[in-house]
């Protein structure tokens, strides 16, 4: 089970840097 939660979280942290970076752009323009 730890493993998968850590897998899980991976996957989470990657798309939450995926919409952060999304914010930027739109801050940017």
């Amino acid at each position: 089970r730890d493993v998968r939660l850590f897998r899980l979280y991976e996957g989470t942290s990657q798309i939450q840097q995926i919409i952060i970076a999304r914010n930027m752009i739109r801050d940017v323009q």
